[in-house]
């Protein structure tokens, strides 16, 4: 009867299974590297698609915002309060909420890969993770929540008894805070290739460097003209809208722009009337003086300049062809001193 030689089988076994152990683990890495660069092959194909959805959805929300067109929506559209906006908004809403399953996936994968892998050694090289996604601030989110609650609280509030021009007024105002919500997170999600970003960004600064001189000339804006539409452009677009009693949203839609340029035409206008007043006054002084022979009409003409340095060139000042301070003290002085009295003539 053979004996079996049940120490040397059961070393055997060990080391087969502790062989087959060691050769699972390499298993399990491989698998779970390759899940990884799955799920981030799939984040990048939702990240695509929610981009996609997006751009579409702000292309039919500018017809009723007119940020980047300049459509103009009709009665209808504003009766019907953009029921065709449904559809590309539940696809960004989809897309969006893939994107953060797709996320939490590649989360996942990469926590379970690091619970199999030995940490790195300080000679060993970290292969950086690669983000298909730049994360997307909270506030932006915010503000999208908020513009979306905002633009259907609008739609809510139009029926057949609204008056057209205030509802078109509130609704293209929602609108517009809605478009420029949403253009603000399809940036910061990465929709935008670099070249676009650059273009974009520009665009952006041109537009609001224009606004905040506007808003200044105004007397709306106070702060630095920067090109940022921050919280000082915000709170002036913001006043102009309350002076105006239209909604206060920040941003500029069709009727706070209407606002904005009638102040500045009225502002414009005042101005002028001043300075045809003013260039009045100073022909008339001039004539009596004796050094204008033309109208007195307000206009400011290359002629009226060399009179006037004429004038100054008489009062001893310098001749600069303009009303300054020393002009303007050398002329009271001249009609505050009375004439020198004439020699008497011998008899």
């Amino acid at each position: 009867m053979i004996k079996p030689r049940w120490p040397l089988v059961a070393a055997g076994i060990v080391t087969l299974a502790l062989a087959g152990c060691g050769g699972s683990d390499a298993d399990q890495v491989a698998k779970s590297r390759e899940a990884l660069d799955e799920a981030r092959t799939e984040l990048a194909a939702q990240v695509d698609g929610f981009c996609r959805s997006t751009a579409t959805y702000i292309q039919a929300l500018d017809r009723y915002g007119d940020v980047l067109t300049g459509t103009a929506p009709t009665v209808g559209d504003v009766t019907e309060a953009g029921a065709d906006l449904e559809e590309p908004r539940d696809e960004v809403v989809s897309g969006a909420k893939q994107v953060q399953e797709a996320k939490k996936a590649v989360a996942d994968a990469e926590k379970e890969l690091a619970s199999l892998s030995p940490p790195p050694s300080a000679s060993a090289s970290a292969e950086p993770s690669p983000s298909a996604t730049p994360p997307v601030s909270v506030a932006t989110v915010d503000r999208v929540k908020q513009a979306d609650a905002d633009f259907t609280a609008a739609q809510k509030g139009i029926n057949a008894q609204s008056p057209v021009e205030d509802a078109s007024e509130q609704f293209n105002a929602a609108a517009v805070a809605l478009e420029m919500a949403w253009l603000r997170l399809f940036d910061e999600a990465g929709c935008l290739d670099d070249e676009q970003q650059e273009q974009a960004h520009r665009a952006v600064r041109d537009y609001t460097l224009a606004l905040q001189k506007s808003l200044a000339e105004a007397d709306y804006y106070q702060g630095e003209i920067d090109g940022v539409y921050g919280p000082t452009t915000v709170d002036a677009v913001s006043a102009l809208q309350k002076k105006h009693d239209l909604p206060v949203t920040g941003t500029v839609d069709k009727a706070t722009d209407a606002a904005l340029q009638a102040d500045l035409e009225a502002k414009g206008g005042a101005a002028a009337e001043q300075a045809v007043a003013s260039t009045a006054a100073v022909q008339q002084t001039l004539k009596l003086a004796g050094f204008w022979p033309g109208a007195v009409d307000g206009t400011w003409t290359p002629e009226l300049t060399e009179a006037l340095k004429a004038f100054q060139t008489e009062l001893k000042v310098k001749p600069t062809g303009e009303v300054d301070a020393a002009t303007i003290a050398a002329v009271q002085k001249k009609v505050t001193t009375p004439p020198a009295p004439s020699p008497a003539t011998s008899g």
